[in-house]
């Protein structure tokens, strides 16, 4: 690391580079942006590629520039480093940079970190840190890195848009399900499709192969609205979000070449780490995701830091396309939707087994663990909303309708119900915990355009409970729902990772009963025995929570189970119990959990999960007898009659084609168990089994037939 004199020479160096490089980078983009325009044959925004665009590079040069010289100024003292093993590094304020201390534990790191964390907060490699702090470094490995370097990838990916389309550049996040980005952006009356994803991603390429850095400064309010003025889109993001910022909230933007982002970041060293990219799809969105506001356009897009991976996830994204669960459930009859229902999904008779089914197995489990099970109505004046604080914040997004002059709304969740159930009578501690499960039906009013099968409804049922505890059974309650969400994705064959979330910079509460429960979830997450993450300042504005994500077996991730800390409900809906002293009253702890999340959305994953072939135990169709000919079909009947009458869904063939037809149209139809019969089986009381994918067979007596599709329910095979 560099001290004294050579540093300030270093410092001087440095400005003197950026300082000559200034004017270079606008020579090249206009020469770019005139090739780009005269190679297009669409209608393009010229004036805002000319003038706008290098117009925001020169404000942004200009305060960079200033940012450094004002750096030389600052004192660089010394300052001590530690890292996670508690290795102590030193390095000077204002100068060491996190990059700097990954070069001095070895080349290999250097190449590879992607972020760092200090103190707690994201932190670009090549920003100097500031004080005495601790420092993480992250690859792509971890989620930090992954999500950082997707990020980036977004602003890449937006760089592309704007120098081929000259589109106006609105938000350009990872995704929330954590595989990839997207870039919304206004682009008139051109419509994208996959015809321009080659121009897209040669761009995209372009701004890698040129390793351009990510470059950050600190601006004023007045400074950001300056720079994105001629962006309308950019422009009222700035005056929304500042002016809901607090007053000493810091205001960043980050520059890759042209693009200039108003960005709180942070990003990747620099693009050439994007080794690989590709665009996914186009869709349609709506500025800030009100349909009332303007139709924008959405590119999703993937990278990585090696074409291997690339190339394994398109593949894994092929796969997953045969396996689509609307392309399952309609060729296996199990759901439709109707355009008379948007968003609310028809289940079959033979998707209604599955479904209920797995409300069965939730309700079974209920029992052993000591919940208890509720109804509450569908439809609520909107006092109970505005109570609740859902009419405030989640008006938008619920069915209302006016009745008698007064306004009520349909119940988007359960939990403003769950209250109203606490407090008609007086409560005693003996009760609690409390736990209460409701699988009442939900309505949430989706945009039309956000509805994605079963996965984006309108309509849908969630395993939905709510624990009411006291302070001191937080830990308790936690790590029970820990031991339920183990067990039932155990069985479904998920493997899933936990995230402990905590306080955000806006939260309602008092600090130190946040602190205890943050403390609380954490115990428990540590005697779960189950490696853990934090993910600080992502709690809900009402309490901490844990977020689980579960990976299917074509190892994608999906948010599916909930558990959050509510300290707010029972105190808006006054909540109370009476305590040891009966004079005392306390307010109880609300805990918000669900395991499958909504039914239909786990119906989704679990049918692309098992590509289609249910496991014994929820499956639709677990047998059918297939008789070798007309004189077997009396046998048959008996048989399918035993085995219905023992529970089990059991279907006959009885078409006059020949065995084998018959067999092979059973095991396209996923039949877990085809059992043949013939004369010899009418005559022995037996029946020849076949089970689903395997050519051989053997002969059981349905006496032990029965028992063997007891003993797969029992062992969820």
């Amino acid at each position: 690391m560099l001290c004294g004199s050579k540093l300030r020479a270093a410092l001087s160096s440095h400005l003197r580079r950026h300082s000559s490089a200034f004017s270079l980078p606008l020579r090249r983009f206009s020469s770019t942006v005139t090739a780009t325009m005269a190679s297009n044959n669409h209608p393009k925004d010229e004036s805002y590629l000319n003038q706008v665009i290098p117009k925001r590079i020169q404000l942004f040069q200009s305060i960079h520039a200033k940012l450094l010289t004002e750096r030389l100024s600052l004192s660089s003292d010394p300052i001590k480093i530690t890292l996670p093993d508690g290795t102590v590094k030193e390095g000077k304020k204002w100068v060491t940079s996190p990059l700097d201390v990954a070069r001095e534990i070895s080349k290999s790191l250097a190449a590879n970190a992607l972020i760092s964390e200090v103190n707690g907060v994201l932190w670009d490699m090549s920003r100097p840190l500031e004080s005495d702090c601790e420092l993480k470094l992250f690859t792509f490995e971890s989620d930090e890195g992954r999500d950082t370097f997707w990020h980036s990838s977004a602003h890449i990916l937006g760089q592309s848009l704007e120098q081929e389309y000259g589109c106006k550049l609105c938000i350009g996040p990872c995704t929330t399900r954590g595989e990839g980005f997207y870039y919304d952006a206004f682009y008139g009356d051109l419509g994208l499709n996959d015809d321009h994803f080659k121009k897209i991603e040669s761009g995209a390429m372009k701004a890698v192969t040129e390793k351009q850095p990510f470059e950050r400064i600190e601006v004023s309010r007045d400074e950001a609205l300056e720079m994105f003025s001629d962006n309308n889109f950019k422009a009222s993001e700035s005056i929304e979000i500042i002016k809901d910022l607090p007053a000493d909230k810091t205001i960043t933007v980050y520059r890759c070449g042209p693009l200039v982002d108003l960005c709180r970041g942070p990003h990747i060293p620099n693009t050439s780490f994007v080794k690989a990219l590709a665009c996914l799809k186009a869709s349609s969105a709506y500025w800030r995701g009100n349909k009332d506001r303007e139709s924008l356009q959405r590119v999703y897009g993937i990278s990585y830091p090696d074409q291997k991976r690339l190339k394994e996830y398109l593949h894994n994204l092929e796969e997953a396309k045969k396996y689509d669960h609307r392309l399952l459930g309609t060729k296996q009859d199990l759901f439709f939707c109707h355009p008379l229902s948007p968003g609310s999904w028809f289940f079959l008779p033979h998707g209604t087994r599955i479904y209920n089914k797995l409300v069965d197995f939730i309700k079974s489990q209920y029992r052993e663990r000591g919940y208890q099970e509720v109804v509450s109505p569908n439809m609520y004046n909107m006092q109970l909303w505005e109570t609740s604080g859902h009419a405030a914040n989640y008006k938008e997004n619920m069915f209302l309708i006016e009745i008698e002059k007064q306004e009520f709304g349909l119940k988007p969740m359960n939990c403003p119900g769950h209250c109203l159930m606490f407090q008609h009578r007086v409560r005693s501690y003996r009760e609690l915990p409390l736990r209460l499960a409701d699988f009442g039906v939900l309505h949430r009013n989706e945009a039309s355009g956000a509805l994605t099968g079963l996965t984006r409804v309108r309509r849908f049922q969630q395993d939905d409970a709510h624990i009411f505890c006291r302070e001191s059974q937080i830990k308790d309650e936690v790590r029970g729902v820990l031991e339920f969400i183990k067990y039932v994705y155990g069985i479904f064959g998920f493997t899933f990772d936990l995230k402990l979330s905590t306080r955000p910079e806006k939260y309602l509460g008092d600090l130190a009963t946040w602190e205890k429960a943050e403390t609380a979830l954490g115990e428990a997450l540590d005697e779960f025995g189950k490696p853990w993450q934090k993910n600080e300042g992502d709690g809900a504005f009402y309490g901490p929570k844990i977020d689980i994500s579960v990976s299917d077996a074509l190892n994608r991730k999906f948010q599916c189970a909930t558990l959050q800390l509510d300290f707010q409900l029972p105190a808006r809906f006054e909540l109370y119990y009476s305590a040891e002293d009966e004079a005392k009253r306390e307010t109880p702890v609300m805990i918000h959990r669900a395991i499958l999340g909504s039914v239909e959305r786990m119906f989704a994953i679990l049918l692309e999960h098992y590509k289609g072939k249910w496991p014994f135990w929820l499956s639709p169709r677990q047998a059918i007898v297939c008789p070798v000919s007309e004189k077997s079909q009396p046998y048959a009947l008996k048989v399918q009659d035993e085995i219905f009458k023992a529970g089990y869904h059991v279907d006959v063939d009885t078409t006059d084609r020949k065995i084998q037809k018959k067999v092979r149209e059973a095991q396209l139809a996923q039949y877990n168990y085809i059992l043949v019969v013939g004369e010899d089986e009418a005559n022995n009381g037996k029946v020849s089994v076949r089970v689903r994918d395997k050519a051989d067979h053997s002969a059981m007596s349905i006496e032990n037939l029965l028992k063997h599709f007891v003993e797969e329910v029992e062992a969820f095979h």
